[in-house]
Formats: structure tokens, sequence, C-alpha cells
């Protein structure tokens, strides 16, 4: 049987389905709220810290690593040409193996490890590092004509964080998850109390210890490579983090006083938006050959991924079509999915595709989503996989389905199945 089939169909969905291959483990640095603790790392050492986190908690051998496939969206480190190949080479993998960089905007957490799993599935590695990374406290202010000079008095500039949120053929991501509520008739105080639930599962899995399988502490510290030069790294303002900065504590009156942010109509405010943090998240993607050779309970299997694209303006919507075309693909039915994770880049959008799915809101980021935990760019995607795969096992269920929208108008969702 073929370890690996691409699938494309009428509706516009794009996808693979795979057999026997497998996510090994996953872990990730804290998210630190925007410019706070993590603010000064850059995103490469954020990655170097996940994937060497990933490597020891699994036991393996960096120089069995085949591949890597490293996912960055804000370029905010002098380094970031070489972003991939440094997270590689400091993680101790082997110089002959190469490394590429991912970039699906909020899909490139999923998108990298779907990548890894066809690589593996057409026999051309047998363990491939993965790692979604983002320093977006970072992103940089730019002129992109300052070479060719400026007019008197004009000074050109760009806020690239602001860039990242804008979509400049259609509207701001914001404005697209007040454009869904409308279209899906949500009421502000649905979206502030889906918000204000997705605070409440964090603290309450937090307190349940779930994170301590997750996030690996980030302390002040040097990483050194055989035959390169030393990095330093320093937080701000601590000497370690070991926790999520951006998650609060909030009350439906509290966030009923938070004004519209991109319309006037709302309901979105910052209150039930995704956090803007800076962290990194890192899994291991393996084949069957090498899980049993190496005698390894693996998280999971990685059984299907699914992307499409939809109207700019409503982007949010993007996880319906990726999450019904990939089920169609695989013979499943939402009624058969045990956990979603659905990355929350807006409460409303979250809630408006959960309700047009039919998705049972208690089994949806059922820890919390990212209006509690932020939204990391590259590493949400790989973290909501990571995320799901933990869950599963300790609930003892089956199938699991991370999703995410994507700037500019489309989706991805990928199908889990927990070992």
């Amino acid at each position: 049987m073929s370890k690996v089939r691409g699938f494309r169909t009428k509706e516009g969905d794009v996808g693979s389905i795979f057999n026997d291959i497998y996510v090994v483990d996953g872990r990730r640095t804290p998210f630190g709220k925007y410019t706070g603790t993590l603010s000064t790392v850059s995103p490469t050492d954020l990655g170097i810290a996940a994937s060497r986190a990933v490597l020891k908690a699994a036991g393996v051998k960096p120089t069995d690593v085949d591949q890597t496939y490293v996912a960055n969206i804000g370029q905010a480190s002098a380094d970031s040409f070489f972003l991939p190949r440094h997270v590689a080479l400091y993680s101790g993998v082997r110089q002959e193996t190469p490394a590429l960089l991912v970039q699906r905007i909020c899909g490139s957490g999923i998108e990298l490890i779907g990548g890894a799993a066809e690589q593996i599935g057409l026999g051309k590695s047998d363990l491939v590092l993965g790692c979604g990374t983002e320093t977006m406290s970072r992103f940089p202010l730019v002129s992109f004509g300052a070479r060719q000079g400026f007019q008197l008095g004009k000074p050109d500039y760009v806020d690239m964080l602001w860039a990242a949120l804008d979509d400049t053929a259609a509207v701001p991501m914001g404005a697209t998850a007040d454009n869904l509520a409308k279209e899906c008739q949500l009421k502000r105080d649905e979206v502030d109390s889906f918000a204000k639930r997705s605070q409440e599962r964090y603290f309450a899995a937090a307190e349940r210890g779930v994170y301590a399988d997750e996030i690996c502490a980030m302390e002040n510290g040097v990483f050194e490579a055989e035959g390169l030069k030393a990095r330093k790294v320093r937080l701000s303002g601590a000497d370690r983090l070991d926790r999520d900065e951006n998650p609060r504590q909030t009350t439906m009156e509290k966030l009923g006083k938070l004004p519209f942010v991109f319309s006037k109509e709302g309901p979105t405010t910052a209150g039930s938006a995704s956090g803007i943090v800076d962290g990194a998240a890192s899994v291991l993607i393996a084949s069957q050959s090498y899980v049993t050779n190496n005698k390894i309970k693996p998280l999971g299997k990685v059984i299907g991924m699914a992307s499409v694209g939809v109207r700019p303006d409503i982007m949010g919507i993007g996880p319906v079509p990726a999450i019904r075309g990939l089920l169609g693909q695989i013979g499943l039915k939402i009624s058969e999915i045990d956990l979603f994770e659905i990355n929350e880049a807006f409460g409303a959008q979250c809630l408006a595709v959960a309700r047009t799915l039919g998705v049972d809101e208690a089994l949806l980021n059922v820890n919390g989503g990212a209006i509690a935990i932020g939204h990391p760019l590259a590493a949400s995607g790989t973290r909501l996989v990571m995320t799901c795969l933990k869950e599963l096992r300790r609930r003892g269920k089956k199938y699991g389905v991370a999703s995410a929208c994507i700037g500019g108008g489309q989706g991805i969702a990928m199908v889990v199945e927990a070992c």
C-alpha cells in the first residue's frame, strides 16, 4: 500500500492521505506576550530551544534526522535567511541533511507536518524534524525603498507586524471576523462568552498540569554546535520563563467594556481576538520502520491534510471547506471526530466555523485556544496538532482534527489518530 496519496476536488481542496506515518512527540516554548519576556529572543533561538526539547523528550538522536522543515512568517532577526538551517544545525542535526522553510501564513505549522509526512511517504526520509517559530514582538519597521532614496520630508516605512494582519487586497484580518459574525448572525455576548470560555479552559488545564507535558522552559544561556559560532540567548527582564504569558482571567463585564476594533458594529474586540505572542513549537515525524526499529511509542498517526481557498473578506471560514473536503476523502463524519483544535484567530471566526460545521463545542479547544494562549503565526498549527494528539491520548480517544484559517483567504486541516 502506498504511504501517500495526493488528491484534489472540484471544490478546490488539495491534499494528501497518509498510511503509517507518525508524530513521535512534540514540545513548545512558553508563548510570551507581546513585547514580553521572549521579545528579545530571535525566532531562530526559539526554534532551536523547542527542537532540542522535543529531541530530548522523545529520546531520539539528532543525527537520525533526515530533513528539517521549519515555518516562519516574520523575518525578525538578521539571520532569518538561514533560519531553517540554523535551527537544524544547532539542534544537533547532521550537516549533510537539508533544511527547508515553509510558508502558508497561519497554516504553516500544519503545512510543515504535512510536508514532512509527504517526504516520508515518498521514501525520501524516515525521520523529519518540524518546527514553527515566530517572534512577533520583533517584526521590523522597514523601508523597502531606502536604497533608492526618499523625497524630501517623505520617508517611507512599513510596520511589518501590522502588514501581517492586513490583507491589502481585501480587509484587515479582524474585519473578516466581523464579516463572518454578520453572515452567521453572531451576537457580541456569544462571542465574548466564547472568549471567556477559552481563558477559563486554559487555566483549568494548566491547573491539571496539562501544559507541563508541552512546554519547555526558556532560559538565559548559550546554544553551541561543533564548528559553529555560539549563540547567546537573553530574555527580557527575567532569567527563565516556564509558563505562557498571554492568558488572563476575565469576566463578561470586563469583556463587555472593551471597544470594537475593526468595525462600528463589531463584535471583535481585543478580548475576543488571539494574542500577539512570541514562541516556537517542534515535532518529530517518522516512518513506521523508524518507529518500529527504535521501539518508539508515538503520539499518533498523520491521517491526512488538505488546504483550500476561500473569499478573502471572510478568510476565517477557511477551516469549513478544508475539514469537509478532507473528511470526505478519508471517509469520516464530523460526528466521528473526538476532538477539534481549530485556531482561535478571532472568537467570532472560530465560533462561525464551529456552528457551520455542527461541531460539538464541548469537543472544541478543550484546553483553551489562541484567545488565551496566543497565535504565533508559524507556530500555531504545530501546537494545534501536538495539543490535539496529547489530549486524545489523555482521554483514550481516537480521531482529532487540527485546523486553521489563513490570511488572504485559505483554510487548512489535518486529521490525526492517537496511538
